[in-house]
């Protein structure tokens, strides 16, 4: 049965949300001082975003035109998204990570007629490129520059023109959002990929209307809720969210500030929260560590607790009866032990989302067993984001749930996932070859992802189709498997990189997390030398060592780590090994570490 979607376009979508709550809390932003937040209603927002809409058709934006937003994760993100799209334009968003020469193409590929920049620095990535179709910079921070080419504002000083407008045509945005149809471009998302330039998507407000509906009535968002925006606006993931929050009336506090996320969660206190899954890797490996560290009765209350908020997940997974005393002994574990880690997400969270990479089973049955299931879900940049969930309530630990609203999901005969429907991007932006090779005759979308559906609808990815290993030897490896696996096994690891295409045995690049490793030399004889210096220990390769040996004891003979290395330093954005949604771009990051990685497979026998 096809999804019912009763708005034509995102402004529309959010115009009858403001209609129907226009003094409700909408969306907060951190207070200055950082004391807390600092609600918007409805109303307020509109207001907000109307005056910039206004204001962009001032400086002679159109329909269907480029504005980008070159930006990091804050309310005004949301405010002037909303204002592109309420003049009729399209959203080309650019990670404030992104490098100037990126950057530059990316606004230049796109045909984006204003950029609108955090600040002088953001907008510096882009000065003296060759950008004939852009014609103004707009500054959400700082002061422009008079002698900028093109021309500089504020976007304050762009409401306030936009204010001025409105107040000679008052129903002029009314105007154009009436004549948005579904079919139109509302958002250009460029991939960061793992490889190559990256290629703008052509999302439709068709789709971002879907997926908005499509997430609705399945226990993940409602009303009642609060929810914690942090992550970048300037992936899908993110702006699905903004776009299940309009449609619910959903409160969302704003914030894209990483490092205060801890903090905050204590001060806002949500009841759900999206993220990748290494945001919960890291709140694991630390409650983990800490636990190991504790040593004695403290280690043993921990380890009892973990089993028996297993055994509970799994006769409630079986939709077997617990028992009585298994019940008593489960709130003893909530109480002695996971109620430290429900007060350290704010002590209200109610729904935990995870996107963007595999979610492993250890770290969900962790998650579960402390009474904070992860709702794992499955998308991509061209599908609008979550297209399969885990509902609350119907977890399946290690698959990506069932298929959201009307979206049509089949298996190639090679694995590979295809999907058909509305959230399905119209294509790759300029590349017509591209856009129809990754499309098949009957119109499925080619993910590049290898899964599988079990009779139930129940989605599982194996890996990438483009990251399996292929040995000397013929076998092929899923490499993120193993490495899910090995970080679930070693709360010491930030990142882990299977290596073994073409080669007779696998190896391992590891990085560690400094903060642990931190943690774990204190008090001994490497406590407060610099990180290389730990991690290039024998003590800490001893350590590691032990926890490939307990992964290689459950991975098949031709999957196992013959070797390792632990890296001077963390994979990183800036350095060009992890995407902006924290994927590992592999290609890169084998490039960058070429030499460790010969130096694993120097000689005819691999040495531990």
């Amino acid at each position: 049965m096809a999804l019912d979607i009763p708005y034509r376009s995102i402004p529309d979508m959010f115009f009858q949300r403001v209609a129907a709550t226009p003094d409700r809390p909408a969306f907060a932003h951190s207070a200055a001082d950082d004391s807390g937040p600092v609600w918007l209603t409805w109303a307020q927002m509109r207001e907000r975003a109307v005056a910039i809409a206004a204001g962009l058709r001032g400086l002679g934006v159109g329909a269907e035109d480029r504005v980008a937003i070159l930006a990091g994760t804050r309310i005004d993100w949301v405010v002037a998204d909303l204002g592109v799209m309420c003049a009729g334009a399209a959203t080309t968003t650019v990670y404030p990570t992104t490098e100037p020469e990126d950057a530059a193409f990316i606004v230049g590929d796109s045909g984006s007629r204003v950029v609108i920049a955090e600040n002088p620095a953001q907008a510096g990535k882009i000065a003296g490129a060759a950008l004939p179709a852009l014609t103004h910079v707009v500054l959400i921070d700082g002061t422009p520059d008079p002698a900028a080419t093109p021309p500089q504002l504020t976007l304050t000083e762009l409401a306030a023109r936009g204010t001025a407008a409105l107040a000679t045509e008052p129903d002029l945005i009314e105007r154009i959002v009436a004549g948005i149809e579904p079919g139109h471009l509302a958002t250009l998302i460029y991939t960061s990929g793992t490889t190559g330039r990256p290629k703008g998507v052509e999302l439709l407000h068709r789709g971002w209307c879907w997926a908005a509906v499509a997430q609705s009535g399945l226990g993940l968002m409602e009303p009642g809720d609060l929810h914690y925006l942090w992550l970048p606006l300037s992936h899908s993931f993110g702006k699905s969210l903004l776009c299940g929050v309009t449609h619910v009336g959903l409160p969302t506090y704003v914030d894209g500030r990483v490092d205060r996320l801890i903090d905050n969660l204590a001060v806002v206190r949500p009841t759900i929260m999206c993220a990748p899954p290494r945001v919960y890797e890291k709140v694991y490996n630390r409650i983990v560590i800490a636990a190991q560290q504790a040593g004695g009765a403290r280690a043993r209350i921990f380890a009892w607790a973990v089993r028996t908020g297993r055994k509970k997940v799994a006769l409630e997974t079986l939709g077997e009866p617990v028992p009585r005393g298994l019940r008593v002994r489960h709130a003893a574990a909530h109480t002695l032990v996971f109620a430290k880690l429900h007060a350290r997400l704010g002590g209200r969270m109610r729904v935990l989302v995870a996107g963007a990479a595999a979610v492993s089973v250890p770290l969900g049955e962790f998650f579960a067993a402390a009474g904070l299931p992860i709702s794992e879900g499955y998308g991509l940049t061209e599908s609008s984001a979550g297209v399969f969930v885990n509902r609350p309530g119907a977890v399946r630990i290690g698959t990506c749930g069932t298929a959201l609203g009307d979206v049509e999901c089949r298996i190639a005969a090679d694995g590979e996932v295809l999907l058909r429907g509305a959230p399905v991007m119209r294509g790759y932006h300029h590349l017509p070859a591209e856009t129809a090779a990754v499309f098949t005759d009957d119109g499925f979308f080619r993910t590049g992802d290898i899964g599988e559906l079990s009779a139930d609808g129940y989605l599982t990815i194996t890996d990438r189709k483009k990251d399996l290993v292929k040995t000397s030897g013929g076998k092929y490896i899923a490499p993120s498997y193993i490495e899910g696996v090995f970080k679930s096994l070693c709360p010491y690891t930030s990142q882990a990189v299977v290596v073994g295409q073409g080669r007779n045995y696998c190896t391992m690049l590891i990085s560690l997390d400094p903060d642990a490793v931190a943690g774990w030399a204190a008090g001994g004889p490497l406590a407060g030398r610099p990180y290389r210096e730990v991690v290039a220990s024998a003590p800490v390769r001893a350590l590691i060592g032990g926890y490939v040996d307990q992964l290689n004891a459950g991975l098949n003979r031709w999957e196992t780590i013959k070797n390792f290395t632990i890296l001077p330093r963390d994979l990183s954005i800036e350095n060009g090994e992890l995407t902006p949604s924290l994927k590992i771009k592999r290609r890169d990051t084998e490039a960058h570490f070429a030499g460790e990685i010969d130096r694993m497979y120097e000689g005819a026998v691999a040495q531990m």
